[in-house]
């Protein structure tokens, strides 16, 4: 391992702030992965193994999907860009930024920015850069790279948050979070409504209609993709998939691992510019840097992930030295850790450089098990560490990293275990000599010199292997029934799928119990009484002005009951409005979720900017799960539309959950029944 990383590991350790933050990431991230899992409309290994299939069809025929996808984003009208490397990228937006004269850019998360060097490019042309993320938002004006790819923030307490506010933003000196992150919803507020263009990163495109989706909880993705007037949105070239209903594969395991969530608070679908909002230029970047490449070689499953995280938590290497720890033999910086991380950069950016990182992993399976796309972590470290690894400046096998005497012990043990009376002689020998070296203890003491021996002692090797214990327990048993249930239930025995819920037959009383539990409200009424009892909630508020959906689009009369009994309205995006009240195009119970369309006379900001979003359901428009929305979304193909889960929140200082960040912090369903 290369020295600068050693060192990056000693004082990660000698961090107990960073171990401590790690951990409770860690825990509670794994926790909520493995209770939300439970959801599932089917068992889970049937849904990863399904999520594998849909990668794998991509990866194998890319150039056909690749194809597909950017001549419907075309046709959509999106301005699509294909480059081949970081610096071309940046170029790209470099002259698409010139070109509008543009000034300030507020930015949505996205790694592939991270992974070209966007923004000191763009800082260093003369452009403002702000990160619109409050993770993401806090390491920047720490001058830092995120710790992790879903929690930028991870290693950093509440008063260091709190003394930078006080020191970057004049906030009198406090640790409290609401305060905290109110302070940047103001200040990012005014970001969002003078920027000249919003880039973003993309989670998805869809090939058969050229439709890209962004996941996010605080609302930050959906600011910068429908105020400004250009769009960039950067997508590395890898992230297709063939249709809405493999989307919809993908959205039941990408929140669940990432954050815990059913879904995120926003999955935004935008096809086209909107001209409902401010978006009239939308642009495409398509980054490869280095992914055709990996395509050609032993490590093209890692092309497979989706970028949940999930690894990052359950790797035990990862929870002790963070993200900030991964870094190259000169010491330069990766934007991917963890064990995905440990490939990829090896992959994608050098293994003369990157390839020691994935020797820092035990290899224990933890980050395959938490894998949703059941990508084959282990045997793809393995493969890095020994040199099969293919980058656009190198495309060849390398030599392994491994020292000349750990490679004559696996040799050795290779030549062993591979003839199996050698090995059982090894065995016997072993415990002999274990009972020789340490008669009065089940373990063989190591001395310090040998590195693990000043923490670690060795168990003294069994005196029967497990081979002749399994001979004599299978001659003496007979198993005749398993002591085990499998994962898939025994419908025999009337035990079903722990990841199989039943369906409940109310579709209204589910949807509200989804919805209320993520902080929603909830109202169930009458049309004729519909006008009535949204005026009452709006006095109750002290609200006289709002932003609506043109009449059409919202219950008969309603819009004109509302004016006779002095609510102010418009269809036109007002920042100062309290309120907005907006119509839904189905709503999916299980999750809780609302699909907004985005077009002319249905702006997506009424649901946006406002504190307030007051939504108007019927319930005859509430399907039960997912895929039934998405196909809904198929038949009207809206310029843009989001799936609307509850307030904005977000968990980004020290894992502690706050509602209302950019978006709405209260968001009210009045559903007709």
């Amino acid at each position: 391992m290369s020295s600068p990383f050693r060192s990056k590991i000693r004082q990660a350790l000698a961090d107990p702030i960073l171990q401590l933050a790690l951990d409770n990431n860690a825990e509670r991230r794994n926790t909520a992965r493995r209770t939300v899992y439970l959801s599932l409309p089917e068992n889970l290994q049937a849904m990863r193994k399904k999520a594998h299939a849909i990668r794998a069809e991509v990866i194998a025929n890319f150039d056909r999907y690749l194809e597909e996808f950017i001549a419907n984003a075309q046709r959509n009208g999106f301005i699509v860009h294909r480059t081949q490397t970081a610096s071309q990228s940046v170029q790209i937006i470099l002259d698409i930024a010139a070109r509008h004269q543009a000034k300030r850019i507020a930015k949505s998360k996205s790694m592939v920015s991270e992974e070209i060097n966007l923004n000191p490019a763009l800082e260093q042309a003369g452009y403002e850069v702000i990160e619109t993320d409050l993770g993401e938002y806090i390491v920047q004006l720490r001058r830092e790279h995120p710790a992790h790819i879903i929690t930028p923030a991870v290693h950093l307490t509440r008063q260091q948050v709190g003394e930078l506010f006080h020191e970057k933003l004049g906030l009198p000196l406090t640790d409290d979070v609401p305060t905290l992150t109110a302070t940047a919803r103001r200040v990012l507020r005014e970001v969002f409504l003078t920027a000249d263009i919003g880039l973003s990163g993309v989670n998805f495109g869809v090939a058969e209609n050229g439709l890209i989706c962004l996941l996010t909880n605080e609302g930050n993705g959906r600011m910068v993709t429908t105020l400004p007037p250009v769009h960039i949105a950067l997508m590395g070239i890898e992230r297709l998939v063939p249709t809405l209903e493999d989307l919809a594969v993908m959205l039941y395991l990408l929140p669940r691992s990432a954050t815990g969530q059913k879904l995120t608070v926003y999955t935004s679908l935008i096809r086209s510019p909107n001209p409902g909002d401010g978006c009239q230029e939308r642009h495409l970047v398509l980054v490869d840097n280095g992914r055709l490449a990996l395509r050609n070689t032993p490590l093209k499953e890692a092309l497979y992930c989706i970028r949940c995280g999930a690894c990052f938590n359950a790797c035990p290497v990862f929870r002790e030295i963070g993200g900030h720890g991964y870094v190259g033999k000169s010491g330069q910086h990766t934007p991917y850790g963890g064990p995905i991380g440990s490939i990829l950069s090896g992959g994608l950016f050098g293994y003369e450089e990157f390839g020691h990182l994935a020797r820092a992993s035990s290899l224990c399976g933890a980050c395959r098990e938490a894998c949703p796309v059941d990508i084959d972590l282990p045997g793809l470290l393995l493969r890095v560490r020994a040199g099969k690894v293919g980058a656009p400046t190198s495309p060849k096998v390398h030599k392994p990293n491994a020292p000349a005497s750990l490679k004559l012990g696996i040799r050795l043990f290779s030549l062993i275990a591979t003839h199996p009376r050698m090995f059982y002689l090894a065995q016997k020998s072993a415990a002999l000599l274990s009972r020789l070296i340490s008669p009065a203890s089940s373990w063989l003491r190591l001395p310090s010199v040998t590195g693990w021996g000043v923490s670690k002692d060795f168990p003294r090797p069994a005196q029967k292997p497990f081979r002749q214990q399994w001979k004599e327990m299978h001659h003496n048993t007979s198993i005749s029934t398993p002591l085990l249930q499998s994962e898939e239930g025994d419908s025999r025995a009337g035990i079903p799928s722990a990841s199989q819920p039943t369906q409940p037959e109310n579709l209204t009383e589910w949807f509200a119990a989804e919805f209320t539990a993520l902080g929603g409200q909830f109202f169930v009424c009458r049309e004729d009484d519909l006008a009535q009892k949204i005026i009452a909630f709006l006095k109750e508020h002290q609200i006289s002005d709002v932003q609506t959906w043109h009449s059409r689009y919202l219950p008969k009369d309603l819009i004109p009951t509302l004016e006779q009994n002095g609510i102010q309205v418009t269809t036109q995006a007002n920042p100062s409005l309290q309120a907005g009240i907006t119509g839904v195009e189905c709503a999916i119970a299980e999750s809780g979720s609302l699909l907004l369309p985005g077009d002319a006379e249905r702006p997506l900001t009424a649901s946006l900017l406002p504190e307030i979003h007051l939504a108007i359901l019927r319930s005859q428009d509430i399907f039960p799960r997912l895929p039934e929305a998405l196909k809904r979304l198929k038949e009207i193909k809206p310029p843009a539309a989001v799936l609307v889960s509850g307030p904005s929140r977000t968990a980004d200082i020290e894992m502690t959950l706050t509602i209302g960040v950019h978006g709405p912090k209260q968001v009210v369903v009045f559903c007709l029944d």
